[in-house]
């Protein structure tokens, strides 16, 4: 397999971009389909420190359909065939 970083860097765009159009197509579709639209959510909720100056705020969630694991899947695919 491919070992440059900059291989690695459309490897990561591509699966992006892959899983975004993905999830968006399983979206739209999602009344005409309903099995693109299934999916699951995983992460940690938002929490806020409050240091009486600054205000973080620190979560992360990752949603991913069915759709979405198909465009990571051809996302692959066409960076395979680069």
């Amino acid at each position: 397999m491919r070992g440059k970083n900059g291989d690695r860097l459309i490897l990561l765009v591509l699966l992006l971009i892959g899983a975004i159009f993905g999830s968006l197509i399983g979206s739209a579709l999602g009344d005409t389909f309903p099995i693109l639209n299934y999916g699951k959510s995983i992460g940690v909720d938002p929490f806020v420190v409050d240091l009486n100056i600054i205000h973080l705020t620190f979560g992360l969630k990752l949603s991913l359909n069915l759709a979405g694991i198909i465009g990571l899947i051809l996302a692959f695919v066409v960076y395979w065939k680069l």
